[in-house]
């Protein structure tokens, strides 16, 4: 079985979040994801109510291991800042795929990373894993994911 034939959360996982959150001026991430469980990604970032002159930045980067050996930016996968003047509860989604990740020198781990700017501002963020390389995309949910309905 697959397409269209399997439920949506079979073919999709919850591979990594940033909660929402009020996140004062500075950077929060997501947990270290390994790129190797599907063969496709899409990071979603909300915009809740942007602070007072505040600025929105998001990124994937890469690393070795899940402890973040190498740290490193993926080329061409950040957003067009968001701003307070535009950009309240507002969406974006970074598309990725294993091959724009530095695989031939070991970087098979990710992460997205946001980085709100002059003040505290609502946010969240959201990596789904799509096309699971083995078995069901729920098969490699968070352990945060307490329910598939």
């Amino acid at each position: 079985m697959s397409g269209p034939a399997l439920k949506p959360s079979q073919r999709v996982g919850i591979v990594g979040v940033i909660s929402p959150v009020s996140q004062a001026a500075g950077t929060a991430t997501s947990g270290w994801i390994d790129a190797t469980t599907f063969h496709n990604f899409m990071a979603i970032l909300k915009s809740g109510v942007l602070g007072a002159s505040a600025t929105l930045d998001a990124k994937i980067q890469q690393a070795t291991d899940n402890s973040g050996t190498g740290v490193k930016d993926v080329t061409g996968k950040s957003i067009t800042q968001l701003v307070k003047a535009s950009n309240d509860n507002n969406q974006v989604t970074i598309d990725l795929k294993q091959e724009d990740l530095d695989f031939n020198n070991g970087f098979k781990w990710f992460r997205v990373s946001v980085t709100v700017g002059a003040a505290a501002s609502l946010v969240d963020a959201t990596v789904l894993g799509f096309d699971p390389r083995y078995g069901f995309g729920t098969d490699n949910d968070l352990a945060s994911v307490v329910q598939n309905a």
